[in-house]
């Protein structure tokens, strides 16, 4: 099975996922990837253009790959804020899209307390978009103590 999840930044994806996952299911999460592909001592959220590019492209090839997968295998695929024509594909691949919102107000909270400044710009343009389309199954992710 493949599920998209999206959300905000600082929303709980990773948790969400994290909570539900198994180890071998295969999970697609840009910061991850990022992560791994950073040098010693990259801060966990690294916004690098440079390494995002190159990350951007791993998680391309990782889509392709996990997708042929997704019959024997659940996938998860973080996807902050797919185009309509990402959500066709995914629906064409029969995916689960699942929205995890805290709410705005815990959203903005977090990005303050351990992101990027512009991870703001990310999550206002997210409730935005959700406000005019929001075809999906929402969950609200409960807060936590980060």
């Amino acid at each position: 099975m493949l599920y998209v999840i999206t959300g905000p930044p600082a929303a709980g994806k990773s948790s969400w996922i994290q909570a539900r996952a198994q180890p071998t299911d295969i999970v697609i999460d840009l910061d991850r990837i990022t992560l791994a592909l950073s040098g010693p001592g990259a801060p966990q959220w690294n916004q690098d253009p440079v390494l995002k590019r190159v990350a951007l492209r791993a998680r391309h090839g990782a889509i392709e790959e996990a997708v042929t997968h997704r019959d024997g295998r659940d996938v998860y695929l973080i996807h902050t804020m797919p185009s309509p024509k990402a959500l066709a594909r995914y629906r064409r691949l029969d995916a689960t899209v699942i929205a995890v919102d805290p709410g705005r107000d815990i959203v903005m909270q977090r990005i303050q307390d351990m992101r990027d400044p512009a991870m703001t710009a990310v999550a206002t343009r997210w409730y935005t978009y959700a406000a005019k389309h929001q075809t999906q199954t929402v969950t609200k992710q409960a807060s936590r103590d980060w």
